[in-house]
């Protein structure tokens, strides 16, 4: 995925971050977490504010923003790449997983082919960012993001994802994440995208 110039480094921006070879990491829950404990570390401090998100199997979506004199987003996007890629591998490593050498084979070989990489290559290179200019825009994004789980086949209803945002915006549900919610155009409708 070819970098995408980040124009509005504060603003509202939709991130996608992907795997290499579109791995289906994300099918266990110990990854999915430790995704989960980055972001809220990178809210923490780097004062990253999470609009919407979902944690799909091999990529994750986002609607974020950065606090103005603090880091940069792109700074925050560089930062949370590289820990979570070295996280993943040494989990990989460490935790049961029927999948490990497949895995670690994909990432070494990836890594060998990109010399910005020491050993292994987790995430794709570059990161889809689509600034957010209209509150029309960031609707359908937000509702792009909570419809991911059910076009795959996963749910029946966007909140009944764990790993998204859908359910605080839909029903008031907890999230695990802290959600700076925006607000909506109208009365928040739910529509396939």
């Amino acid at each position: 995925m070819p970098e995408r110039k980040i124009y509005d480094q504060y603003g509202l921006n939709f991130v996608t971050f992907t795997i290499v070879d579109w791995v289906d990491i994300f099918t266990r829950k110990v990854y999915c977490d430790l995704i989960l404990e980055s972001l809220k570390y990178c809210q923490r401090e780097k004062k990253l504010h999470i609009h919407a998100f979902v944690i799909m199997s091999n990529h994750v979506h986002l609607v974020v923003s950065a606090e103005e004199d603090n880091c940069k987003l792109s700074d925050i996007i560089r930062d949370f790449k590289k820990f979570t890629s070295k996280k993943i591998v040494k989990t990989i490593k460490l935790t049961p997983e029927s999948r490990r050498k497949w895995m670690l084979e994909v990432f070494e070989e990836n890594g060998r082919n990109n010399s910005d990489n020491e050993k292994y290559q987790v995430w794709q290179q570059g990161t889809g960012v689509v600034g957010l200019w209209s509150m029309k825009i960031i609707w359908q994004k937000i509702n792009y993001i909570h419809f991911n789980p059910v076009k795959a086949g996963w749910v029946f209803e966007p909140q009944d994802y764990v790993y998204s945002s859908a359910g605080a915006y839909l029903a008031n549900q907890k999230c695990l994440v802290d959600i700076d919610f925006l607000p909506p155009i109208r009365p928040v409708k739910w529509f396939w995208y």
